[in-house]
């Protein structure tokens, strides 16, 4: 028994555990491997794209579309959109509306809370009424 629990050990210490290492270690390189030809893919994708924005036309282009700049004597003219009419949605395009004459959902509510306020005293009527923004 003795003999062969030597032979295990050292199976195990010269084949075994450098082969797990080698192991995990081309594992790693492989990983690496792989980053290195993803970086390769988009550098020389970003030099393709580097290539064909280089041309003056293309810079043009560029300049009129992103920035809005022309060339030398030529003007800029922006057409804004007129007053729109319809609903699109967005409350920004919505014109103002006058604090008086907005109504609310809640705006019967209202009256039923002010009317039950005006049966306290005026200092507590008062300080109610200052603590209803809080709703």
């Amino acid at each position: 028994m003795l003999p062969l629990s030597f032979v295990t050990a050292a199976v195990m210490l010269v084949v075994w555990f450098p082969l797990t290492t080698l192991w995990h270690q081309q594992s790693e390189i492989d990983a690496t491997s792989a980053q290195i030809a993803s970086i390769s893919r988009q550098s020389q994708d970003l030099k393709d794209q580097a290539r064909s924005v280089s041309t003056k036309a293309a810079e043009e282009m560029l300049a009129r579309a992103q920035y809005q700049l022309v060339s030398p004597g030529q003007s800029l003219i922006q057409v804004l959109p007129g007053n729109v009419s319809q609903n699109t949605g967005d409350p920004g395009l919505q014109p103002l509306v006058a604090p008086l004459s907005a109504t609310t959902a809640g705006a019967s509510s209202t009256a039923v809370r002010r009317a039950s306020h005006t049966s306290l005293p005026k200092f507590f009527s008062r300080f109610v009424r200052t603590l209803e923004f809080w709703r």
